[in-house]
């Protein structure tokens, strides 16, 4: 089975609405910035994300400008 995801870390730039947020990836030649929702672990524990935050996203391979956060770095 082929996996249909890439892993990269970032940080939170701007809060959108509607439980979305724009992420800066590090560590790219350009500054790529992929729009994310949260996951639901994320929703189920009530963990707040807000800008500055560094987290560790999810972005399909078929579509590299949305993601999805999957953990909040301290």
């Amino acid at each position: 089975m082929v996996d249909d995801k890439l892993e990269f870390e970032g940080t939170v730039v701007a809060a959108l609405g509607n439980g979305m947020f724009t992420i800066e990836i590090e560590g790219l030649k350009t500054n790529t910035e992929v729009i994310c929702t949260l996951s639901g672990k994320i929703r189920k524990h009530n963990i707040r994300v807000i800008e500055g935050d560094k987290v560790k996203i999810d972005v399909s391979v078929y579509d590299l400008t949305k993601g999805r956060i999957i953990y909040r770095m301290r």
